[in-house]
């Protein structure tokens, strides 16, 4: 195989690496926006509830009392750090793509140049 060959090779490796880490990425950003949401609700069913509402938190098989005030602190909380984390997790993806994206132009440009090469040696 000629060094071309495996520098494409090498190439086509790193992109489809890439795109994987892209995935994966994405997959972790979905999982946390379903955790905002589902934190969202929860934030919405408590605004409807009264101060004085029995609010019970699943703690292992055990279900433990907890004021409204510390249940709604905690859910915001919760809400806070997902939205910090899905930021980071854009800035991540954005990061990705864009190496992506050069990785996919360094190999088109190899294969371009390659196929230049053939060409010059079979019009010889």
């Amino acid at each position: 195989m000629s060094d071309q060959q495996k520098e494409l090779q090498s190439l086509s490796d790193d992109f489809q690496r890439l795109q994987g880490e892209l995935q994966s990425t994405v997959d972790a950003r979905q999982k946390l926006e379903s955790q905002q949401q589902e934190n969202k609700s929860v934030q919405k069913e408590f605004a409807k509830l009264a101060e004085d509402a029995n609010i019970y938190k699943l703690v292992g098989p055990v279900l433990l009392r907890q004021d409204k005030s510390e249940a709604v602190l905690a859910v915001d909380g919760r809400l806070d750090y997902i939205e910090k984390e899905i930021a980071r997790v854009e800035k991540q993806i954005s990061e990705i793509q864009e190496k992506t994206e050069m990785k996919k132009m360094e190999v088109f440009q190899l294969q371009t140049q390659m196929q230049q090469q053939q060409q010059a040696q079979t019009a010889s």
